[in-house]
């Protein structure tokens, strides 16, 4: 518990925590469409081909589905980035680089989305969740609201 509790920093509010709190919501549905046909066949949804094994298949449905509902809620948000980063990378790295996939668009497929959901696990890694989380509530610090919470140490003074 004390590692997770070191992991946030300051948890913003106001205004900042409404706009993560949107971005998380609209990020983590979308990772949750992406990833609900997965968990139909957790082991087995790349195909009997796949030279992907199963157990790493898994993994990926629950890191796109559960990181997905984590990010909605707001819970464990850094460790559900990081699934969602490793996710998105190795579907970079093994499906769409090999597959000569476009950045954007185009009949052939596209890494567009990989790079879109990894961006988004990048960007809620390092701001947080915001305060209108459950991380707030159960590992943050309490703080005044204000318009956000920044901390600053003041330079030391020269004599």
């Amino acid at each position: 518990m004390n590692v997770l509790r070191r992991s946030y920093g300051d948890f913003l509010h106001g205004r900042p925590a409404i706009g993560l709190l949107i971005f998380r919501v609209v990020t983590g549905l979308a990772l949750m469409i992406h990833g609900y046909p997965k968990m139909q066949k957790p082991m087995s949804w790349m195909g009997p081909e796949a030279a992907v094994p199963g157990f790493m298949q898994f993994l990926a449905a629950i890191a796109e589905f559960g990181g997905g509902l984590a990010l909605v809620l707001g819970f464990l948000t850094p460790l559900a980035c990081l699934g969602i980063v490793f996710v998105m990378l190795g579907a970079l790295l093994l499906v769409h680089i090999p597959a000569g996939h476009k950045w954007i668009g185009g009949g052939g497929g596209s890494m567009e989305p990989a790079i879109g959901y990894m961006t988004a696990a990048i960007l809620l890694f390092f701001t947080g969740p915001g305060s209108i989380s459950l991380d707030r509530r159960i590992f943050g610090k309490h703080t005044p609201s204000g318009l956000s919470v920044v901390k600053r140490k003041e330079p030391a003074s020269i004599k």
